[in-house]
């Protein structure tokens, strides 16, 4: 049994398979807690499990260009079936309704396969967990300057870790929480990004926290310009970036009423940029400027 604390919830996963230990899951090493409080989401990794056989299909869940397939079951919870980007079945889970219980199967295979396996299942299991909790993972690569976090979000392959690296090189003061699923939250109307065991091709798993400076949607373009999104503008945004499941309306309505308080309390930016250093500076300069007026 390992506990672990993502973003302020408590994770608890019982490692039933003797084959599977918490040696599978390095980037959460640094989430190891040992505190009191009641899980929120209880994770028990299985040699086999009764799957449900009637289960539904009503979708495919795309983590990063591999789709996993979606089933309903018939007590109202789900089963995820997870491929590897060749498309190989790794690993599959079966939840309760709100995600609270989970039970995980890690099929054979590398290291690297059964670590992917039963790592896209815990994203998801938090993804969905904590929807209803003003709690969202972002796909986004978030930079940490003086003291605030500010979220780079885009298409894979645009260039958000292009950018906050920039960042990182050009203004003093500057370090990398997450480069790919950070999370955010807004805690007594404020809001708040975490760093996250998931951050991509990256390794960087902090368990740290800022307050937001800003959120900041990278586009390409010959010459570098920013400007302020409105509210419509930012909802659009944002809820493409974030972990979600349309068909679910609990999921879906949580996701939706979060951003919808992010917009409220923080800016959103959208940068048309050359990869180059003046971007960077000029959405320094923008964002940190304007987020405290």
């Amino acid at each position: 049994m390992k506990d672990y604390k993502i973003a302020g919830h408590r994770v608890s996963i019982n490692f039933e398979d003797p084959t599977t230990n918490e040696n599978l899951l390095p980037s959460f090493a640094p989430f190891i807690c040992d505190d009191e409080e009641t899980p929120l989401i209880h994770v028990n990794v299985v040699n086999d499990y009764p799957w449900d056989q009637d289960a539904k299909e009503i979708g495919l869940f795309d983590v990063g260009g591999s789709n996993h397939g979606v089933y309903r079951n018939r007590d109202g919870g789900y089963r995820f079936d997870v491929l590897n980007p060749e498309g190989h079945l790794c690993s599959r889970m079966q939840s309760n309704p709100d995600f609270s219980k989970c039970y995980i199967k890690v099929y054979e295979g590398t290291p690297s396969q059964r670590n992917y396996g039963l790592n896209n299942c815990m994203m998801m299991a938090f993804a969905f967990a904590t929807a209803t909790m003003d709690t969202v993972l972002i796909h986004s690569s978030v930079i940490r300057c003086d003291g605030k976090g500010y979220l780079m979000t885009a298409p894979s392959g645009t260039g958000k870790s292009t950018h906050t690296h920039l960042w990182y090189t050009t203004i003093p003061g500057c370090d990398l929480m997450n480069d790919d699923n950070p999370i955010v939250r807004i805690i007594d109307n404020k809001p708040f990004v975490f760093g996250s065991p998931w951050s991509g091709k990256t390794p960087c798993y902090r368990n740290i926290q800022a307050p937001i400076g800003g959120i900041v949607r990278i586009k390409q373009r010959p010459e570098n310009a920013i400007r302020r999104l409105g509210a419509v503008e930012a909802f659009t945004t944002l809820l493409p970036a974030c972990s979600n499941m349309k068909w679910d309306a609990r999921i879906y309505n949580g996701i939706c009423d979060s951003i919808t308080k992010f917009i409220q309390t923080c800016g959103i930016w959208e940068l048309g940029c050359l990869p180059n250093s003046e971007a960077a500076i000029l959405c320094h300069d923008t964002v940190s400027q304007e987020s405290n007026t």
